[in-house]
């Protein structure tokens, strides 16, 4: 018998994240920016830089905006230049994800993805929480040649969709890994590994983190009015060590 394999998969938007993932011995990052916005494809400058970090295994967001998940003919070129850069500098895996405005995968524009990843393996990312018909779904990205699929279960996080990840996960049958994400806390996660019987989570693990900056101008928002300019969330290295040991060490 075969003993399960336990990961942790980190999304981190900004190069000190990616240094906390890999301190705290996360399995791999999901490089991304802008996490308000559900995470949109990062810059080429953080994808050089998280490349440079030892000991972990980089994956990166390719969505060219937040929103839906219906894209015209320049977000499909945007995504496939986006794939291209990606691959050059050398990462270890890619995430994408299109709908058809019906609620079903964008099998014609996923093929398209796919075969721009090349042997890049692929996760396909939350839009298939969105999915109408989830069981198809997952079939069609299994026929796609996907290698992970991120889902709360189609629920409003992961915990509250532990049954459905179960289902998922017994559908899959070992042709595409179930990775559970959304709402992971060293408090749930091991009941969500428990319940569901997947293997992997995805976290984001992070904290608020104040401002260096002593001179500080108020009534100034950068962003939605009312923001707090002066701190920021990234990913801590603790949360990441404490999920870390609760997955790597769990046992069924």
């Amino acid at each position: 018998m075969t003993l399960m394999e336990y990961q942790l998969e980190i999304c981190a938007a900004d190069i000190d994240s990616v240094h906390a993932a890999a301190r705290g011995g996360a399995d791999r990052v999901e490089l991304c920016s802008a996490l308000s916005d559900g995470g949109v494809t990062p810059s080429i400058g953080l994808i050089s830089e998280a490349m440079k970090v030892p000991d972990i295994k980089i994956h990166v967001l390719i969505r060219p905006r937040g929103g839906d998940f219906i894209y015209n003919q320049a977000e499909t070129r945007a995504m496939l230049t986006d794939i291209a850069f990606a691959r050059a500098a050398g990462v270890h895996g890619l995430v994408i994800g299109a709908l058809t405005p019906a609620g079903h995968i964008d099998m014609p524009l996923c093929s398209r993805l796919m075969e721009a990843a090349g042997d890049t393996p692929v996760t396909f990312h939350r839009a298939f929480d969105l999915c109408a018909d989830p069981m198809k779904a997952l079939d069609d990205i299994i026929s796609l040649g996907c290698s992970r699929i991120l889902t709360s279960g189609q629920a409003s996080d992961a915990m509250h969709g532990t049954e459905t990840l179960r289902r998922f996960s017994e559908k899959a049958a070992g042709r595409v890994t179930i990775l559970a994400g959304s709402g992971v806390t060293p408090a749930n996660a091991a009941d969500i590994l428990r319940v569901s019987g997947v293997s992997e989570l995805h976290a984001s693990a992070r904290s608020r983190i104040e401002s260096q900056a002593t001179y500080r101008r108020s009534g100034v928002a950068m962003g939605t009015p009312g923001n707090d300019e002066y701190s920021r969330l990234a990913t801590s290295e603790s949360i990441v060590r404490e999920l870390s040991r609760i997955v790597h060490n769990f046992t069924p």
